[in-house]
């Protein structure tokens, strides 16, 4: 039973902490921007990754770079229509 309580908090407690774990409410599109904003800024933040995709791309690495910046803001569109 102590197992199962302390195994509730660590989700908890990463849950706050990290807003990409996800909870129970949270819906496809939430967790699937999650990944890609999480793998943009992977991409960003790793300059040989970003060199390697900029010259498969044919563009400089500042122009993908501001690409993959611009992405992050609706990942994979526009959130569904909430339905009541």
């Amino acid at each position: 039973m102590a197992d199962k309580l302390r195994t509730q908090q660590q989700l908890e407690q990463l849950q706050s902490r990290y807003v990409g774990t996800g909870h129970a409410d949270t819906t496809k599109h939430e967790w699937t921007s999650n990944i890609h904003r999480d793998s943009y800024a992977s991409y960003i933040g790793h300059p040989p990754l970003l060199a390697y995709m900029s010259v498969g791309m044919g563009e400089c690495k500042e122009r993908v770079r501001g690409m993959m910046i611009e992405k992050m803001i609706q990942p994979v569109g526009k959130p569904p229509e909430v339905q009541d």
